[in-house]
């Protein structure tokens, strides 16, 4: 398990992407923070292991990235850990648009190439 402190190429990643599932790395972002978190078997390992660094819960939400994909379906806003009825997200996808944005800029912050 990674927190990112400086970009990664697309080549990185699917290196990363052997570790688990072949062609996806799982992925937390910290969108108060602005922090990533990548390559975990579970989106909960990632969210634990930003808790432990001082993230707050309500801030971290799970993707997926498919470094071989093209753009559009490069990021996947998917994860057991989204399901927040409290927060008004009541499914795996990030269901408020902000939210994906902010998490969309954050992803490309990281994102080399």
């Amino acid at each position: 398990m990674i927190i990112l402190e400086k970009p990664v190429t697309r080549a990185e990643l699917i290196e990363l992407a052997e570790n688990f599932y072949g062609d996806m790395v799982k992925g937390v972002v910290d969108v108060d923070k602005e922090l990533l978190a990548i390559d975990a078997e579970l989106h909960s390992d990632l969210e634990g292991l930003l808790m432990g660094e001082g993230s707050l819960q309500e801030a971290l939400w799970g993707i997926n990235l498919y470094p071989e994909a093209d753009d559009e379906d490069f990021l996947e806003f998917d994860s057991l850990i989204n399901i927040r009825p409290r927060q008004g997200n009541r499914s795996r996808y990030v269901e408020n648009e902000e939210i994906r944005e902010k998490i969309r800029i954050i992803v490309n912050k990281y994102m080399v190439g």
